[in-house]
């Protein structure tokens, strides 16, 4: 088991798919936040949910509540609220609308990690993949910088940060389910 915390990001507004996605059923779980909190603590010690409120969820879990704006929907909000609650130097994130990243996709990531890099994110033919990866600790004070200036695009924090990108050729794996037909295709996946 990864000896480093997963943080489960199911905090989301949802708006593509009308409704929250997080909540929504998939396989034999009650919902998509308790299908990767199984299949994610056979792999990591500890699993945590950032959430903007716990209460939406039926079940208990180690959560992370956002302790900034609760009006804005976006990861940096998120990132702050987790490096202010785990005393970690890096913590690896996967949003909740990815259910089939593998664990063979992340032991590569974590092979592929170190302390020289701010980030190590994954990345396909489609573009990088700032939801599935190491953060390291590094990146806390520029996640502030830019939530303050009100820029909460990820992709530009990794483009100005030390981030090592690692190639996957099989992009289904990293299908994300944002709207309907995104569910239906996973839940035939599945």
């Amino acid at each position: 088991m990864l000896n480093i915390p997963c943080v489960i990001f199911a905090g989301g507004k949802s708006s593509r798919m009308g409704e929250d996605k997080s909540l929504l059923p998939f396989s034999s779980s009650s919902t998509l936040t308790q299908f990767q909190l199984s299949r994610l603590n056979k792999i990591f010690k500890t699993v945590y949910i950032s959430c903007k409120e716990s209460s939406k969820f039926d079940f208990k879990a180690n959560f992370i509540e956002d302790i900034q704006s609760k009006n804005i929907f976006a990861p940096s909000i998120a990132f702050i609220s987790i490096f202010e609650k785990l005393s970690v130097e890096k913590f690896f994130v996967i949003s909740v609308d990815s259910p089939f990243i593998s664990k063979a996709i992340i032991d590569e990531i974590f092979a592929n990690d170190d302390k020289s890099f701010d980030a190590t994110i994954a990345k396909t033919i489609n573009g990088i993949e700032p939801m599935c990866g190491i953060y390291h600790r590094s990146m806390q004070a520029k996640l502030m910088l830019m939530v303050e200036k009100d820029n909460h695009k990820l992709g530009q924090l990794l483009k100005n940060s030390k981030t090592n990108y690692i190639n996957f050729e099989n992009t289904k794996l990293f299908l994300n389910i944002n709207n309907p037909s995104e569910y239906q295709k996973a839940l035939t996946l599945i």
